[in-house]
């Protein structure tokens, strides 16, 4: 039985499955925000409105400007900087996950963004061009070339030449599980998430290790993955519904 929720990612070439040996059960692969989307959207929120004021700043210093030139440079520089904050507020990972006799796989990456850095450059290039051609028509715009294309140039050399922002965007995790090792099974009512208590001793350990995954499903498709791991859990593990507002892991 496989579901065929959406066009599945391009696996990272690193990734080797520990059940590989037996046949796939059920696979998918989907992009997901794995942290509490609420405290983000909230700072998206506020910087968006702090955005604007400095937009309304920017209206009322180009008070010699042409009114239709005046109007796009600030919306310019709105939409701009606003876009910048969502590409920080509403980072996704990669996730695969694999589900086999013995048991439930999942991969998480996430590769660092080049393509952002062209981006950024040729965003810099252009626009400091824009101003500065705009300058010679109305000086104020010189303001403008400071707080725009200077920005950009600062967050492309921040991530270009910074080692420690490139591994903090550059993630790759795998996991496997034993169904036996399965301790609870939980619906999230209030996002698209499967979650699982785990319960298990790892190799060259004498410890019990315990702790929680959140497999992230397409719309509408929790209770049927749900539906699907129930049959495979122990004798007397709970199955409940739950509300999650940060992930286990």
């Amino acid at each position: 039985m496989i579901f065929k929720f959406y066009k599945p990612l391009d696996l990272p070439p690193q990734l080797e499955w520990k059940f590989a040996h037996e046949s796939e059960l059920l696979a998918w692969t989907i992009r997901a925000r794995n942290y509490n989307t609420f405290v983000a959207n909230s700072m998206f929120l506020f910087m968006a409105i702090l955005i604007l004021g400095g937009a309304f700043i920017m209206y009322s210093v180009y008070e010699g400007m042409g009114q239709p030139w005046r109007i796009l440079s600030c919306v310019f520089f709105y939409v701009l900087m606003l876009s910048v904050v969502s590409s920080m507020t509403h980072q996704q990972i990669n996730c695969a996950y694999r589900f086999s006799k013995s048991g439930l796989e999942h991969c998480e990456w996430k590769d660092f963004p080049k393509w952002a850095l062209t981006f950024l450059k040729w965003l810099a290039g252009i626009t400091a061009v824009f101003f500065v051609f705009m300058a010679t028509i109305d000086p104020s715009f010189l303001l403008g070339a400071v707080i725009g294309p200077g920005g950009v140039g600062l967050t492309y050399l921040s991530m270009a030449c910074s080692k420690n922002y490139r591994e903090m965007h550059t993630q790759y995790h795998c996991y496997a599980f034993k169904w036996e090792e399965l301790t609870q099974l939980a619906v999230v009512t209030n996002r698209e998430i499967v979650e699982f208590k785990y319960s298990v001793i790892q190799e060259g350990r004498d410890h019990i290790t315990v702790g929680g995954v959140n497999i992230f499903c397409r719309r509408k498709q929790k209770e049927k993955v749900a539906e699907f791991i129930k049959p495979y859990l122990s004798p007397g593990v709970p199955c409940i519904e739950t509300k999650a507002d940060v992930p286990q892991y």
